[in-house]
């Protein structure tokens, strides 16, 4: 395949400038809301730093961890590592589009269509294992890219971008294997026994291997959380149709032409035969992700190459056709017009631009659905006008105001009040034993974190790794227990004094009671902590 000249410009520069716009849009509006549920998981398992933790591996909790200490925990700070993921991300798919010797408009494109998914705003704008997969999945993207094309030694990189991405999440394990069945499928699947790659995948596996061992030792957390969900039927289970619907709202409708083109490019194209492992990879990785009745967004990650791919497609009709006219009008005999046209990036300026402006202002349009642009009583009437309803992933978000991802923004700073008030009708000798009981993680990270400015202690809870953390010499005989009922506290306690109940009409979980309750019936609270267990 002929490279492009580099000499020329090639468009990363208005790229980096795209990435830069994206990186200030996010740092502008996202401290609009709160602190979101899994924003306080993350904080307070950064605060236990460990190999691993029932619901994630442990890169995230320690990036978080790192990010606080040095810009502090303000939402704008807590929030730039996923801002600066995404525009990182932006500049990754336009190097992605250039490998496949695109030329400005395809660069730019591919790089547009990514920062206008709403699925890749939502992931720029929130603490969440999300925010780094697409930056992950497509750094080893672009290293098998250039391992395939240029030298095999880049497979060494895919291997520690690889093991980093099972540092932070496990379902790149997906994507990871489908490129290696996808080499198996296509005439480059000489380059697996080749050293090089054997190297990658050993340096994945070795950088994987604190967290396997983790697991191992905790009789593997993750597997029974997750056996756990499906006997529970948490998550709504969508159908192959509903799965494939759902991508193309989470990455935007009017850019779905530009990916679909692109899988079929890289599936059938001769432009592309070198990089067909990477349009087996998209199939493989969609059918494994629909067997396990994986949630929407789980294959988000994915999409930069191929809109980097359906961008080049796109750009050789454009500039074809353009290049076309051109020659008629000037001189239909010099045989060099159309290699002149594209060498220079030039492409029919009225039907580029206007791609462009279309996905912009398109993108714009969606923007609040999942960045919180607006105020709230606004962004409320703005959905419910829409035409687009926004999916549930889960059934308890059904009946929510907001779609949960904002839902779960409100409601924490009046639970850490409302418990602040119980802390304050105990005696100053009954503070030393009473611990402060939540039923999960978003109700216990909140007291975590916002429970500082009221001299709340650490919450305890059931609720996912908050469970291996104990009851922390606790003896259960006067316990704050939040979000429970009369009955229940009654059995357990001789006295129990209900506060009141903290509530938001925007948060996803409303009417939270608080209560006080003293005499344990149960013995020792490290008796009954298997009972708490809970791990869904």
């Amino acid at each position: 395949m002929t490279s492009p000249n580099r000499s020329k410009p090639d468009g990363l520069f208005i790229i980096f400038l795209l990435s830069l716009a994206l990186l200030i849009f996010h740092c502008i509006f996202n401290n609009r809301y709160g602190y979101f549920r899994d924003e306080f998981n993350y904080m307070a398992s950064g605060d236990h730093l460990a190999w691993g933790y029932v619901d994630q591996p442990p890169l995230l909790p320690f990036l978080v961890r790192v990010s606080r200490a040095i810009l502090g925990d303000s939402l704008r700070s807590l929030r730039f590592l996923p801002a600066l993921a995404m525009s990182a991300t932006v500049v990754l798919t336009g190097l992605i589009a250039r490998e496949f010797d695109g030329r400005r408009f395809a660069l730019l494109l591919s790089a547009v269509a990514v920062i206008v998914a709403p699925m890749y705003l939502s992931d720029g704008s929130l603490v969440t294992t999300n925010c780094l997969e697409p930056l992950l999945w497509m750094g080893c993207a672009y290293f098998a890219i250039l391992a395939v094309k240029k030298d095999p030694r880049y497979w060494v990189p895919f291997g520690v971008v690889a093991g980093l991405g099972l540092e932070e999440k496990y379902s790149i394990a997906i994507f990871g294997f489908a490129i290696v069945v996808g080499l198996l499928l296509t005439k480059e699947r000489r380059v697996i026994v080749n050293k090089w790659f054997l190297i990658g995948g050993l340096l994945a596996f070795l950088i994987f291997l604190p967290n396997l061992i983790w697991n191992i030792r905790n009789n593997w957390p993750f597997i029974e959380l997750m056996r756990n969900i499906r006997a529970a039927g948490r998550d709504v289970e969508l159908s192959p149709l509903d799965f494939f619907v759902q991508q193309i709202l989470l990455i935007h409708p009017l850019a779905a032409p530009i990916w679909i083109t692109g899988l079929f490019a890289l599936l059938f194209s001769q432009r592309l035969r070198q990089f067909r492992f990477l349009g087996w990879s998209y199939v493989i990785s969609f059918v494994t992700f629909v067997l396990l009745k994986g949630k929407n967004y789980y294959l988000a990650p994915i999409y930069p190459m191929l809109l980097a791919a359906g961008a080049l497609m796109i750009e050789a009709v454009i500039c074809r056709g353009h290049s076309s006219s051109e020659r008629e009008r000037s001189d239909r005999f010099q045989p060099t017009a159309l290699s002149t046209s594209l060498e220079s990036g030039r492409c029919a300026p009225v039907l580029s631009a206007g791609i462009i402006v279309v996905l912009l202002v398109s993108g714009a349009l969606l923007a609040p659905f999942v960045v919180p642009v607006l105020p709230v009583e606004r962004f409320i009437s703005y959905m419910n006008s829409s035409p687009l309803k926004l999916p549930r992933t889960e059934h308890s978000h059904e009946s929510a105001q907001l779609p949960q991802h904002y839902a779960d923004q409100f409601g924490w700073e009046e639970l850490a009040a409302k418990t602040a008030e119980a802390w304050s009708r105990l005696a100053p000798e009954e503070r030393v034993d009473c611990g402060i009981f939540a039923q999960n993680y978003g109700q216990a990270g909140a007291i975590d974190f916002f429970g500082r400015r009221y001299g709340l202690p650490r919450a305890l809870s059931g609720h996912q790794t908050y469970y291996l953390w104990g009851p922390r010499g606790y003896t259960g005989n006067c316990m704050i227990v939040i979000d429970d009922d009369k009955e229940t506290l009654d059995r357990l306690f001789n006295y129990v004094e209900l506060v009141g109940t903290s509530d938001n009409p925007y948060a996803l979980e409303r009417n939270l009671t608080v209560w006080i309750c003293k005499g344990s019936k149960f013995g020792s609270l490290a008796q009954l902590w298997p009972r708490v267990k809970k791990w869904r």
